[in-house]
């Protein structure tokens, strides 16, 4: 197999010149291998807001050389291709050494706001690849290219995604599928897992020096910590919290929190069988292979903070006994969750004060969608519009369109009575509210057939539609007509989509 040819500076793509910290860490760390190239290349989109991010210009995605570049097939300058090394608890259950199985980090951008890694994933095969290709496959690439930008544009912390490539080349997963390359960006892909792997071999050498490289690269303050390796865990743990609670409130199912999709900058990280919510039930399922729901809905807390125990394990050898442990992770991840949590829920509901009973308002809030089924984004963008005060004799005609989305309406009435007087015991003003609560509650979500339609037209090779969802999820909070058909409900045929864990 050919290694990708070294490229010349390339007018506004020289800036890309990378360089590369993780490869200065020990062997034990990483391989370095080029990424495989990928025959017949061609994109199907790309993201002019992450591409600013590495300073790039829109108009750099149409040329020949961006193509390649981002196929693997050549690479930027200064980059030293390298899969990462990392271990895990998957569904559970130690799963021993993982790491990047089709992934390349080629090295970091400096940019204004600090260095961002650009990754190939589906690069092809690395020494983590478990016998597999080491290939990604075109819908799991779209699903996370989307997803990745949607997530940012809703304000979640997440990585993200600059372009997805297609190629004809054959994938055979279930059946035989074409492949793809996402090009993702972020800080850092350091995971739980990297820890694990250190923690499980006894390797305390290199678990230090990991975590001396997060710190002092990414969290340059805990170094003046009395106790910097407690800090780190602790910061772990707050931005974990911070990261679960943005799920909830929007709606969002991981599907697969596994310790090694757990970022250690509290990003959403890996892309798998994801969802937002439609009909609102706490005990949804997003994962076909979830088999017990350990990845539920209504799980995704207490997973994290498992997840975060397990973290605290691995530090163990930096920090002291596993109590203590334990107790950073508690005293950082609930508080965070909590009080993220309801703050991204008052500012769902209209709510611009922190008040007494407003925690039991929104889990009867909560209560009453899940008995309902009501489309949780519908809802939130719905009741956006809706005035504070409104004469009785007008409640019917005005409360129409949040009535409509329930079943037992007067269950929706009763609700609104309790809405209006919290309201009004702030004093509330509707030409102040309904403005910030239609910049919090998003028209549109990439909702699994949003995705899977523009998936099919992608096979047959029409990537009009993924361009267009990314056009419409840029900007989820502004309503525009050509895009009203995301904001209806689902189509019925959309009832059976499911989602596994294979790509």
């Amino acid at each position: 197999m050919n290694a990708p040819l070294p490229t010349p500076p390339l007018s506004a793509l020289e800036s890309l010149h990378l360089s590369n910290s993780y490869a200065r860490l020990p062997a034990a760390f990483h391989t370095r291998l080029p990424p495989a190239p990928l025959p017949a290349p061609h994109l199907i989109a790309a993201s002019e807001d992450a591409a600013s991010l590495i300073g790039l210009a829109p108009q750099e995605a149409a040329r020949a050389e961006f193509v390649e570049l981002f196929a693997g097939n050549r690479l930027l300058p200064g980059a030293e291709p390298l899969a990462a090394v990392y271990s895990g608890h998957q569904f559970g259950s130690w799963s021993g050494q993982l790491g990047d199985g089709r992934a390349h980090l080629l090295g970091e951008v400096d940019t204004p706001h600090g260095p961002l890694e650009l990754q190939l994933k589906g690069a092809g095969p690395t020494p983590y690849s478990r016998f597999s290709d080491g290939r990604a496959v075109l819908r799991s690439s779209i699903r996370e290219f989307l997803c990745s930008e949607a997530m940012a544009a809703l304000g979640v912390p997440t990585t993200r995604a600059l372009c997805v490539i297609g190629s004809p080349l054959p994938v055979q997963r279930e059946s035989t599928e074409s492949a793809a390359v996402v090009t993702r960006i972020a800080p850092s892909f350091v995971r739980f897992g990297t820890f694990e792997h250190f923690s499980a071999d006894d390797d305390v050498q290199h678990l230090r020096l990991l975590a001396d490289y997060v710190i002092d690269r990414f969290r340059p303050h805990l170094r003046d910590s009395a106790r910097p390796y407690d800090a780190l865990l602790a910061d772990i743990a707050q931005r974990t919290g911070d990261l679960v609670a943005h799920w909830q409130a929007i709606g969002f199912m991981h599907g697969v929190m596994n310790t090694d999709n757990m970022s250690a900058l509290g990003l959403t990280l890996d892309y798998g069988p994801f969802a937002f919510m439609d009909s609102f039930d706490a005990g949804r399922i997003c994962n076909h292979s979830d088999t017990w729901g350990r990845y539920a809905f209504r799980a995704q807390p207490r997973i994290a903070q498992w997840n975060l125990y397990v973290l605290a394990d691995a530090l163990g050898p930096l920090i002291g006994h596993p109590d203590q442990t334990r107790a950073l992770v508690d005293d950082h991840f609930q508080p965070a969750f909590d009080t993220r949590f309801a703050a991204l829920m008052r500012q769902r509901l209209g709510f611009a004060t922190a008040q007494r009973g407003d925690d039991d308002f929104i889990g009867a809030t909560l209560g009453l969608l899940q008995l309902q089924r009501v489309d949780y984004t519908r809802f939130f963008r719905t009741l956006s519009a809706l005035p504070g005060r409104v004469a009785r004799e007008q409640r019917g005609s005005t409360d129409a369109p949040l009535r409509d989305l329930f079943v037992d309406r007067e269950a929706c009435d009763a609700w609104l009575l309790g809405w209006r007087a919290r309201l009004a015991g702030e004093g509330s003003v509707d030409a102040l509210r309904q403005p910030a609560m239609l910049a919090t509650n998003p028209c549109y979500v990439l909702r699994n057939w949003m995705a899977e339609s523009a998936i099919r037209r992608a096979r047959d090779g029409d990537f009009d539609e993924v361009r267009a969802l990314l056009d419409c999820l840029r900007r989820p909070f502004d309503e525009r007509p050509q895009y009203a058909h995301y904001a209806a409900p689902p189509p019925d045929w959309a009832d059976g989509l499911t989602v596994s864990c294979s790509s």
